[in-house]
């Protein structure tokens, strides 16, 4: 497989507004991963939300050459194997500005409250780390950034100038029973 780069994260943390500044400073295709599922036929739309058979999703993107490219989506570390992408981006997002940020576009409430605890706990940064690698995953911290200044940093980082790879630990944040419940209270 040529070089593929990768951006993921929580819904909500900026991939969709990230990745295209990115992908056109590197000078790289983008390919969404909800849009290469909708082409293989992949993508279920129900009510509330968007089904991946993220299996068959493996298998055909396994079969595909995407060429020099970069791949965003939430569901980055469940369709790539481990070696497939050179670096990926795991844009993270403070958990209350998450939540107004996922009530604010009329997310289900229970879909709010899975995604900010997804963040809490670093879910999505974990499952990265563990598909691709601590020396391939690094985190970007996209709360008060704009997209564009988001996407220099992600574009650094995915360009070979990685930083620090620090990891990013909300948990510190909302140590208090009090702060928890306010967090995962209803929007």
């Amino acid at each position: 497989m040529a070089e593929i780069l990768g951006i993921t994260g929580t819904p909500g943390t900026g991939k969709k507004s990230v990745a295209p500044l990115v992908a056109e400073a590197l000078g790289r295709k983008l390919l969404g991963l909800n849009e290469l599922a909708r082409a293989h036929g992949l993508l279920e739309r129900t009510a509330d939300e968007s089904e991946v058979d993220t299996e068959e999703l493996r298998k055909k993107l396994r079969e595909s050459d995407l060429g020099p490219a970069l791949v965003f989506g939430h569901l980055l570390p469940y369709v790539f194997e481990k070696g497939s992408l050179e670096r990926v981006v795991v844009l993270r997002c403070e958990p209350s500005v998450l939540k107004g940020r996922l009530a604010a576009r009329g997310y289900p409430r229970t879909k709010v409250l899975d995604n900010v605890e997804a963040e809490l706990i670093g879910l999505v940064s974990s499952d990265a780390h563990d598909a691709f690698g601590k020396d391939r995953t690094f985190e970007l911290d996209t709360t008060r950034s704009t997209p564009a200044q988001a996407a220099r940093k992600a574009a650094l980082i995915l360009g070979g100038k990685p930083g620090s790879a620090a990891r990013i630990d909300w948990t510190r944040t909302y140590g208090s029973g009090a702060k928890l419940r306010s967090l995962l209270s209803v929007p």
